[in-house]
């Protein structure tokens, strides 16, 4: 193991190889991402942010509890295969039955909708790399950027599923709007929802 950098927001980077990479990730209980021998260590989340990805989880999940979408929390990785990496997102959503990477159960192919609660340490590659990369996944048709600081999510959502290149682009910025997840029906949620008992 190569401690490659730390960097002012206690972003650490290390060289393993994949193997390596997963064997550690099955007794770490902290989570790393894999970026094509990299693996980088976050720092952990706050309060805010647990509240409102767990806000979502249960809202979202009792709206999908019968239907053919699954619902999948941060223990999770999507392996993102053109770019050999292995992240976690705060929330995803599958249509139908997981695919997962190789004979592995610990990292998914397909999320149809991926949710991120930004952070300070974060917020750039959510929006930049991270959003690229999820974009090279065919299954992958809709994110929500969620901050935590104050009422805000912007949506994406890919109108053209033959293409990656039309995504819409919408703010959601009011506690009494609702937000439409094109991608799961048009399931509707709102933002005093996601937002419930969070003080900002």
């Amino acid at each position: 193991m190569v401690f490659a950098q730390t960097s002012p927001l206690d972003v650490i980077i290390t060289r393993l190889a994949l193997d390596e990479y997963r064997a550690m990730e099955e007794t770490n209980p902290e989570r790393h991402e894999y970026r094509n021998g990299e693996v980088i260590t976050m720092s952990g989340g706050s309060e805010s942010h647990s509240a409102i990805a767990s806000n979502f989880l249960i809202y979202l999940g009792f709206l999908l509890r019968d239907t053919d979408f699954r619902l999948y929390k941060s223990d999770l990785r999507v392996w993102i295969p053109e770019y050999q990496c292995g992240t976690y997102t705060d929330l995803m959503v599958v249509n139908g039955e997981p695919e997962f990477n190789d004979d592995r159960h610990d990292e998914i192919l397909n999320p149809l909708l991926i949710v991120e609660v930004l952070s300070p340490s974060t917020e750039a590659y959510d929006r930049g790399d991270k959003f690229r990369k999820y974009r090279s996944l065919t299954s992958f048709c809709e994110y929500l950027l969620v901050s935590q600081t104050e009422p805000y999510i912007e949506q994406y959502h890919n109108l053209d599923r033959n293409s990656n290149d039309r995504w819409l682009w919408q703010v959601h910025s009011n506690l009494e709007r609702t937000i439409v997840l094109h991608s799961l029906n048009n399931v509707e949620i709102p933002l005093t929802e996601i937002y419930r008992r969070i003080n900002f």
